[in-house]
This record gives structure tokens, sequence and C-alpha cells, in this order.
């Protein structure tokens, strides 16, 4: 079985991650589960280096096979924003209900509502880096619906879609989301 270290302490994202790696033979771990408590930064400019940087910054301290994501919202009518500044979009600290807020506010005379999710992970494994992108297209909703997931899930309809990725099922969302995209990628990889 694959140990690989997640560099991530968000839930959330964990419990995505494992429902669709762990029946295909991978043990993930967290950064709570090795102990590691450094602040990784993500300070790059775009969301495949801020995915690099860090997996990178944890390989470089574990020396451990890794994987790192960063995810953000590409709203059309807001030029690709929030986009790699999707989760801190209305300021620190960190709080997904003021970011869903901000962009609802932001896109209020909006007649464009299109948006992608964009989900990039940087596997190291045995010393090589490798990286998968996942893209998921729909539309912004005028108000939030839903209570599952997490982020901006409760106002982002997938295309071919009527819920918002908070209001469908987490086996449903979990087989189509960018991240899950990005994830079977990683899995093919590996041949699985």
């Amino acid at each position: 079985m694959n140990e690989l270290i997640f560099a991530s302490s968000n839930a959330h994202k964990l419990e995505e991650v494992k429902q669709i790696l762990v029946p295909s033979g991978f043990f993930i771990k967290n950064l709570n589960d090795v102990n590691f408590l450094d602040e990784i930064p993500e300070n790059e400019p775009t969301i495949l280096e801020n995915a690099c940087f860090k997996a990178q910054y944890l390989h470089d301290r574990l020396n451990k096979n890794v994987f790192a994501d960063d995810t953000g919202l590409e709203v059309t009518a807001l030029g690709g924003a929030p986009g790699v500044h999707s989760a801190r979009y209305a300021g620190l600290p960190s709080n997904s209900p003021n970011n869903v807020k901000k962009l609802l506010q932001n896109l209020e005379n909006a007649t464009d509502r299109t948006a992608q999710f964009k989900t990039v992970i940087a596997l190291i494994f045995e010393g090589e880096m490798t990286v998968f992108e996942g893209i998921i297209k729909g539309n912004i909703i005028a108000e939030p619906h839903g209570t599952g997931g997490f982020g901006y899930d409760s106002v982002f309809v997938p295309l071919g879609y009527h819920h918002t990725f908070a209001q469908m099922p987490a086996e449903l969302k979990n087989s189509i989301s960018h991240r899950a995209l990005a994830l079977q990628k990683m899995q093919q990889f590996f041949g699985i």
C-alpha cells in the first residue's frame, strides 16, 4: 500500500481525498498525523505554483512521498478571480461565509455567471514531481443552497446538474468534482 503524506490539515479536504483514494489502496496521512506543525506558505502567484511549492516544502522537510493541492474558483465576470486567492478572498482570517458573501456582492450586476473550479495536485513520489489538474465548469447562483461541502460549494452548480455541490450527496460530488478529476489522474499515474 502506498503511503502518501497530504500537505493539508483541512479536515474537509482530507475526507474528500480519503473517499476517493483509500479504496484504491493508498494510505493517506495528513499533517496532523505526522505531527507537522509548520505553516506551509501559500504565496505563489498561481494555483499551479502554490501546489508545487507546498509539495516541495513538505518533501524537503520529511523526505517522504507527499502530495499537495491548491484549488481556486475562477469566475469569468471577475477576470478569473478569486482564483489563487479563493481561500482568503474576503481577507483574513479565512472564512467561507464571508468569501461567498463577497463573491455574490461582486457578481450582483453580472449577467455572465460562468465559473470553473480548478484543482492542481503536485505529487512527489520517489523524488520525482508530477502534476495533475482537474477542472469542472459551472455557474454561480444568486444565493447559497445546501449544507454539505465547504468553501464556495453552496453557490456553484456544475454544468449538466441542477444542484450545487453543497446539495449533492458526497459520493456524487466526489465522483465529478475538480479535486476528484485531479485525484483520478493521480490514480492513473499509479496504474490503479
